[in-house]
């Protein structure tokens, strides 16, 4: 899967418009239509339609840089709503309706640059994380707009957070299935300035794990799925990317290869046959050094591919699109395909596949 994406992928499209750094990309597909939102250095939000390549939408409310935009599941899935939210560092979150053009709600009460921000998987997506240079995540109730609870720990700024996309099957969990808010066995990982990875209990809102090793500032952080569950994947300011175990607390693989700070981690979709015959993941990196690779997942080996973008890669999303939106991809029996989006520094977002 993945020797077919390296030797036929190429450029297929670019989205302009933004005039500084796209810091983030999120996908939704609706009433048969896809659609991209981004966010920037330029301080807006912006929306697009991947059909006609079309922006369709642009909120400028945020008075400092947008860092991070979510589609919002819950205002989807409870009231039929395209709501996109956004993170900024004039210290608020903000919900915008882009189908009205209006401004939803506003979320106060970090007080510095509000960094990451991401949904939960449980309850629909009814909560929201946020990470900011205060130091501090807080989890906020999307349904009341309310801060549930502010989680300190992080000696600086939190620059990046991920919600579990599945519950721990530790025995500890099993005896309050429910849990106060419905989130028992999911957990929020945040990275920092301070130089380490932190995973808090939702329910319980204690300190679980604390990861050390990255010896500058953490960038980005990812959980891991299916098989690779119970792992975090990291990319931070001292060029590396590196893999962590949940379960026993320490580093299993370090990535290095990259020359620059990694702004941007993902797991990939694609798989390898590696040296054993096994199918290993693969994932995927993209830094200050002007270059996205990808990685064996098993293997702390050179990269198995670079790409040379000649410009920062501030942001990666693996987005599967519907063959119609680009005819002059190859037909096959699947009717959909994997698709690169990356935000640059200059305010461009490309599409690879």
């Amino acid at each position: 899967m993945f020797d077919t994406f390296r030797s036929s992928a190429k450029l297929i499209n670019t989205f302009t418009g933004h005039t500084d750094c796209v810091n983030s990309i999120d996908f939704l597909t609706f009433d048969d239509g896809q659609f991209i939102c981004s966010g920037s250095d330029d301080k807006t939000v912006r929306v697009w339609n991947v059909d006609n390549n079309k922006q369709i939408q642009s909120f400028n409310g945020h008075s400092g840089i947008v860092y991070c935009v979510k589609f919002s599941p819950y205002h989807y899935h409870n009231h039929r709503q395209n709501i996109i939210c956004s993170s900024s560092f004039d210290e608020t979150i903000r919900f915008w309706n882009f189908k009205h053009n209006k401004q939803l709600q506003i979320f106060n009460g970090h007080t510095n640059d509000v960094c990451g921000i991401e949904f939960s998987q449980f309850n629909g997506g009814r909560y929201l994380c946020s990470g900011s240079n205060d130091k501090t995540i807080r989890l906020w109730d999307v349904k009341t707009s309310k801060s549930l609870h502010v989680f300190n720990g992080h000696e600086d700024g939190v620059w990046c957070v991920d919600i579990s996309p599945l519950q721990s099957n530790n025995d500890n969990n099993k005896s309050n299935v429910i849990g106060v808010i419905g989130g028992n066995g999911y957990s929020i990982c945040s990275g920092s300035f301070d130089r380490t990875i932190r995973i808090w209990d939702i329910e319980t809102t204690k300190q679980l794990n604390l990861f050390k090793g990255c010896e500058y500032s953490v960038r980005s952080v990812k959980y891991g799925s299916n098989e690779l569950l119970n792992t975090i994947l990291s990319g931070s300011a001292d060029n590396s990317v590196r893999l962590w175990d949940i379960r026993s607390g320490k580093q299993i693989q370090l990535f290095n290869g990259h020359t620059d700070t990694v702004l941007s981690v993902e797991y990939s979709p694609f798989v390898i046959k590696n040296s054993i015959g096994d199918n290993s993941n693969v994932i995927c990196s993209g830094s200050e050094d002007n270059t996205i690779r990808f990685w064996d997942v098993r293997s702390n080996k050179n990269q198995l591919y670079m790409m040379e973008i000649g410009e920062i890669v501030s942001r990666l999303k693996f987005i599967e699109l519907k063959k119609k939106v680009y005819a002059n991809k190859k037909k096959s029996n699947d009717d959909s395909c994997i698709n690169l989006f990356y935000g640059l520094k200059n305010g461009l977002i490309r599409v690879w596949g």
